[in-house]
């Protein structure tokens, strides 16, 4: 007598548009299914993410997208979001397409069918290549992580499990460029950008705490966009947001801001250079479990008190007046404020820094600066 057995088929893979109410929950819902045994993981807020592909986000008054969610019978297991983004298109003078918010189980199978339903639309669209992970634009999340898996993401830095860039790779993707985050710790400061303070503030360059109140909050805002403006003009893949756009984030950070990690540069009134950083909210919305209700805003005012890491997200000066050595000068003092003997901060990250930007990285490997973590934005043909 002889017996056979025959292994049980896996429940079909289906992908599904972003259409309704309750797919968007679900799209939503994807991260919790892929991260939630992972120490790392910080939720992303809900209502953020929300608000971002909503139909008032203020990308669709510039682009398209559309978000797909994949599914093994009744399980959620991974979601992308592919979108035109009209003024990259427009400056780049090329038919990219933009992919995001891509979140999967370790499986080719599924990866490959939310990657061809995102190429798909974007051919619809007209598109040509493939980029990302961005979402929607640079100035949301972007980057894949590929080195530096061991420690927790810090605010405003992605973060995703090491068997993405595999997955990509098997696909076809390839890297377009790199890009790195540093860390800081205390001690790593040097002697020359005190030196650098004292030049800058005999050169005339004034220098004070960013305003986070009232008139002073929104004059300083104003300027800080036109600096942003003016000094990321020529970012890779990026493009300028509207002053509109940057107050409505300015405003989402207003109330988390240090000043004593916020410097700026003025002369003659004129602001000509800011250093902008924040204490690691990560460490707080770690404990909200991306949701800020009630409860959660309890826990958020609670425990940003017992932050203690720091991130620098940017550093400019105008360059007619960089020789008066004012990203020296705003180094020595942020890193001046963030040791205070009221502060708790133990360290910092400097993040994200593109690997060609040689001049930012010059000043920040001088400052003490050490690549810990590694980052990739990846293309494809269409």
């Amino acid at each position: 007598m002889t017996s056979t057995s025959s292994a049980i088929a896996p429940p079909a893979l289906t992908i599904q548009p972003v259409g309704s109410d309750d797919d968007l929950q679900q799209f939503l819902d994807v991260p919790q299914k892929i991260y939630g045994g992972d120490p790392n993981w910080v939720p992303p807020l809900r209502s953020d993410v929300a608000k971002q592909l909503g139909a008032d986000g203020a990308f669709r008054a510039y682009g398209k997208l559309q978000g797909f969610i994949a599914k093994r019978g009744d399980s959620l297991v991974g979601r992308i979001v592919a979108s035109v983004n009209q003024r990259l298109v427009e400056r780049e003078e090329s038919a990219i397409g933009l992919f995001g918010y891509f979140e999967c189980v370790d499986d080719e199978a599924v990866a490959t069918g939310l990657f061809e339903a995102a190429a798909e639309w974007l051919r619809s669209q007209g598109m040509m290549r493939i980029r990302g992970p961005i979402d929607l634009s640079t100035h949301n999340n972007c980057q894949m992580l590929i080195d530096g898996f061991e420690e927790p993401p810090m605010v405003m830095m992605p973060y995703n499990p090491p068997h993405y860039p595999t997955l990509w790779e098997s696909y076809g993707f390839t890297k377009a460029k790199d890009a790195y985050a540093y860390r800081f710790e205390p001690h790593d400061m040097a002697e020359q950008f005190e030196k650098a303070y004292k030049i800058a503030t005999k050169s005339g360059v004034t220098f004070r705490p960013i305003a986070t109140k009232g008139e002073d909050f929104e004059r300083d805002v104003r300027s800080l966009y036109r600096l942003f403006t003016e000094t990321f003009a020529n970012n890779w893949s990026s493009t300028p947001r509207t002053e509109d756009e940057f107050f409505e984030e300015a405003k989402s950070l207003q109330s988390l801001v240090d000043p004593d990690l916020f410097p700026i540069a003025e002369i003659d009134g004129e602001m000509v250079g800011f250093f902008m950083a924040l204490p690691d909210y990560n460490e707080v919305l770690k404990r909200v479990n991306g949701r800020l209700d009630f409860i959660g805003i309890l826990k958020f005012l609670w425990f940003r008190r017992t932050i203690e890491r720091v991130r620098v997200l940017a550093f400019a000066s105008l360059p007619e007046h960089r020789r008066k050595l004012i990203p020296l000068a705003m180094v020595h003092l942020a890193f001046q404020g963030g040791t205070k003997k009221n502060k708790r901060y133990t360290w910092a990250e400097l993040g994200w820094v593109y690997e060609d930007n040689m001049s930012s990285r010059k000043i920040v490997e001088k400052a003490g600066g050490k690549i810990y973590k590694s980052y990739r934005i990846y293309e494809k043909s269409l």
